[in-house]
């Protein structure tokens, strides 16, 4: 009878480590083998196995086990002193990294070979460096802060219909996708093949816009929808009424909408005051990401709109309604996941560096 496979342990925030370590891009080839070696270990693999498995030595598996258990997570570090000495100095790699944020006057960022020139070195050894520092100068992000001074009242009142909806009544999140361009190609574009990839002409031919207005069962993800050729007060009373028309009269109706100002008509307050059984939810200024049906006009954006040839807007409302139908047959909700005291720990986070970076 063989020895029994002498086991080792690690607690979740550890194994979460290791396994970013192991999938990383940024990760080296040596940080991914040692983080391996000790994730079979701790699903109970003995030396052996793991050594054939990662095709390498008995005696290299036992050494980052031994060091892994003596030391945790610091002990697959090299020791100070070990390994190959830097070929470029030290002083070289600081410029690199701290002048990122800092472009000549004539640019607003560097590129890899800007920077090569400017610090004396190959641009390659440049990627090498951001990479490792994670560090993407080429890359922009949009944002924008709420400066709605009730932020916290409507983030909560939008959060709580997701999270716990009322009895006896459906939560629709509303709202219209103006300006869906019918853009005909000039050129018929080539499909999808073995290592070619489907092609559309630069240039387009406009045959003018329609709007989408949608109103999203934040529950089931059905959607009830409708075309306008524009988006005032007027088409949207007539969104309104369609809702009243498809939803049974029993229920009461919570619509998440934004602060357009088409949304604050008095004409369509005064139809939402005979209508008592409409409550209207506001989400934040700023705040569209709130509002779950901006997450089905990004996918009918990417799968309909952006990537289509439609000779009339009659044509481009067909292929969406088309779309609508698919969807509402095999209704799919979008899930709110997210923590709402997590998400405005980040908010408040980010307020307080936009307001440092003001300062300085």
């Amino acid at each position: 009878m063989g020895r029994p496979v002498k086991r080792i342990q690690a607690d979740a925030d550890t194994h979460r480590e290791l396994r970013r370590r192991a999938r990383a891009a940024t990760s080296t080839v040596r940080e991914k083998e040692r983080a391996t070696i000790v994730l079979l270990r701790l699903d109970g693999k003995g030396v052996e196995a793991v050594a054939e498995q990662l095709r390498t030595t008995a005696k290299r598996v036992s050494v980052w086990s031994k060091r892994f258990e003596e030391n945790g997570l610091g002990g697959l570090e090299d020791k100070p002193g070990r390994g190959r000495r830097p070929s470029i100095p030290e002083a070289k790699v600081a410029r690199v990294i701290t002048e990122v944020t800092r472009p000549p006057e004539s640019r607003k960022r560097w590129s890899v070979r800007s920077m090569g020139r400017h610090a004396g070195m190959s641009h390659s050894t440049v990627q090498r460096i951001w990479t490792k520092n994670e560090l993407k100068p080429h890359l922009i992000k949009t944002f924008k802060l709420s400066s709605d001074p009730k932020f916290e009242e409507k983030f909560w009142d939008v959060i709580g219909l997701y999270l716990d909806p009322p009895a006896k009544a459906l939560v629709l999140c509303c709202d219209e996708k103006s300006q869906c361009q019918a853009l005909e190609r000039t050129q018929l574009g080539l499909p999808l093949a073995p290592k070619r990839v489907r092609t559309m002409t630069h240039d387009y031919t406009r045959h003018g816009t329609v709007t989408l207005f949608a109103a999203l069962n934040a529950l089931e993800g059905k959607l009830i929808a409708r075309t306008e050729a524009r988006h005032t007060h007027v088409e949207w009373l007539r969104f309104l009424k369609q809702i009243d028309r498809e939803t049974p009269k029993e229920l009461d109706i919570h619509l998440i909408q934004d602060n357009y100002a088409t949304h604050k008509h008095p004409k369509v307050k005064a139809w939402l005051k005979r209508h008592r059984r409409f409550k209207s939810h506001f989400t934040p200024t700023s705040s569209s990401w709130m509002n779950l049906v901006e997450r089905f006009f990004a996918d009918l954006t990417e799968d309909v709109v952006r990537t289509g040839s439609f000779a009339s807007v009659g044509e481009l409302v067909r292929d969406i309604e088309a779309y609508l139908a698919e969807r509402n047959a095999n209704p799919r909700p979008y899930k709110w996941k997210a923590e709402g005291a997590a998400i405005l720990d980040k908010i408040k986070r980010a307020r307080a560096t936009l307001e440092k970076a003001q300062a300085a």
